[in-house]
């Protein structure tokens, strides 16, 4: 979104506030345009005979962001069944789905088997329970590098205490199933976190898992999962992908010609496609001034964007209605019975009663970690697509929230 002589804009010039006045508010407004610049940004990056992008489904699974990806030939990164089942709607192949849930039960395990997708198995009891009963089944493995990183101890998943993961140092166990049972590897994958910034950080997990992909004969994809930090707001750091891919390829060149094989290199991003394509639009309910402080208290909360109560995530915030009044502090706040505040003591434009205020980067993680709490509705979702808007979720209704609950005789 941009600040233009007509205030703020999205693409083909687009008003975010027609978009409030056409759908209401609260509402997710996301843009394709960014979404494939993302996508081919880092697709340039890397300079690797084979390269892999699976789209972190996790971050935004509505169908039609999902269909979009497929489009642009992007493959899916998978955690439930759900997610599996979703992908295969929007027209994925199997083989473009790589499954890689944390301590589900075999039976999901099985049904994903069943659905003909990769699978990821991230855990000793799990490798010897589905490896005795699919031997014939070529699957990968995430290891744990032990490596701390990420924005905090949340989105950090590859320390020692984190749950994700066979331990580096459980290579030899691994090797003696793989082994016992004759299984075929054909990846190896890891994960470190998110909002990771220092390129450093990657290739030092890089070598990790290129010593650890040594111990495998027969591997056709190394997966390095994602992690990639964005900009928040004007000045703020991100991962430069850039220089990042061109040291990444130079040393994943070597190791092929190590490794005496062409292998697929892989990855996995989610927020670094999504996140500054989305924006959620909210409307002011009151501005309230109490000795401390002005709130501007909104039509939302922690129940439609938890990231910042939850991550103590920065999400810039921009008032649409008044682009160019004179900046006043506030702190904006939501209408959830507990502290949720989308961002404290911040210069916005001066805000009024019934203003759109717009939080950025809400395209990833957003929607998809919203819920019911305090008996809300979850909102709708539009998708601004080669200069047309397009609803692609409904606002909830009671009808929703009453869906599937069973009223008893008391």
């Amino acid at each position: 979104m941009q600040l233009t002589d007509s205030g703020y804009r999205l693409s083909n010039d687009i008003d975010p506030v027609a978009l409030g006045d056409k759908y209401g508010a609260p509402i997710y407004i996301y843009d394709s345009q960014i979404i494939k610049n993302q996508y081919q940004r880092m697709k340039q990056a890397f300079d690797v005979p084979k390269l892999k992008i699976n789209f972190a489904v996790k971050s935004l699974s509505n169908i039609n962001i999902l269909k979009l990806f497929n489009k642009l030939g992007s493959g899916l990164d998978c955690v439930s069944i759900q997610e599996v089942e979703l992908g295969l709607k929007a027209g994925f192949a199997p083989k473009s789905i790589i499954f890689t849930p944390s301590s589900v039960s075999f039976q999901e395990m099985q049904l994903a088997q069943k659905k003909g997708v990769r699978i990821n198995i991230d855990n000793i009891p799990m490798l010897e329970q589905f490896g005795a009963e699919y031997p014939d089944m070529p699957i990968s493995l995430r290891f744990n590098p032990h490596i701390f990183a990420g924005g905090n101890r949340k989105i950090s998943v590859g320390h020692i205490n984190s749950k994700f993961g066979i331990s580096v140092h459980q290579l030899p166990h691994v090797l003696r199933i793989v082994q016992q049972l004759h299984l075929q590897i054909e990846g190896v994958h890891i994960h470190t976190g998110s909002d990771i910034l220092d390129t450093d950080v990657f290739l030092a997990a890089t070598e990790i898992l290129f010593n650890t992909a040594l111990s495998f004969p027969d591997l056709d994809y190394i997966d390095f999962g994602s992690g990639f930090k964005v900009a928040y707001k004007e000045g703020d750091n991100e991962t430069d992908i850039e220089l990042l891919g061109q040291k990444f390829s130079k040393r994943f060149n070597l190791f092929c010609k190590e490794y005496g094989k062409t292998l697929t290199l892989m990855f996995e991003p989610g927020k670094f496609m999504v996140s500054q394509a989305g924006i959620f639009l909210v409307q002011t309910n009151i501005v309230k001034q109490t000795p401390a402080a002005v709130f501007a208290g909104v039509n939302s909360g922690l129940n439609h964007l938890i990231r910042p109560m939850f991550y103590d995530a920065y999400h810039h915030i921009v008032n649409l209605s008044n682009p160019f009044g004179k900046k006043r502090i506030y702190s904006v706040v939501g209408y959830i019975c507990e502290t949720d505040t989308f961002g404290l003591d911040r210069q916005i434009a001066e805000i009024k009663e019934g203003d759109y205020l717009a939080i950025l980067n809400a395209g990833a993680y957003g929607f998809m970690m919203a819920s019911n709490y305090n008996s809300r509705l979850r909102p709708a979702e539009v998708l601004i697509h080669e200069g047309k808007d397009y609803l692609i979720r409904k606002q909830e209704t009671m009808d929703d929230l009453l869906r599937n609950q069973i009223e008893i005789a008391l």
